[in-house]
């Protein structure tokens, strides 16, 4: 069964993968993400066809902190976070958590050789 790709924050954000093909999203605006994306994130999450979600680094500031933890810990649907905030550093760690292996570890026997 192959899953989609959910993406979450305010339509700014959305419209870019709306208009790349993503049909899952949750559309919040700025002046609403304090009372209404911990619903939004929670929706996304428990929704099993979704398999990705996307959502912008900023937005994590404005979830409560048990929904913050479902986000940080979710390994399926995995939880994308991209924006001002997000370096490589950060995207290596969600990969290594989704997969579990660390795919740009660099082998230190080949150095040595």
């Amino acid at each position: 069964m192959s899953q989609e790709i959910a993406v979450v924050g305010s339509p700014e954000f959305t419209t870019g993968f709306r208009l790349a093909g993503v049909r899952r999203f949750e559309n919040v605006p700025d002046d609403e993400k304090e009372s209404e994306l911990d619903d939004a994130v929670t929706t996304a999450l428990d929704d099993e066809a979704v398999g990705i979600v996307v959502m912008h680094d900023d937005d994590l500031d404005h979830l409560s902190r048990n929904v913050r933890q479902n986000v940080e810990t979710s390994v399926e649907p995995v939880v994308v976070t991209i924006g001002s905030g997000t370096g490589g550093g950060g995207l290596r760690d969600q990969i290594k958590r989704a997969i579990g292996i660390d795919l740009m570890e660099e082998d230190e026997d080949s150095d040595s050789e």
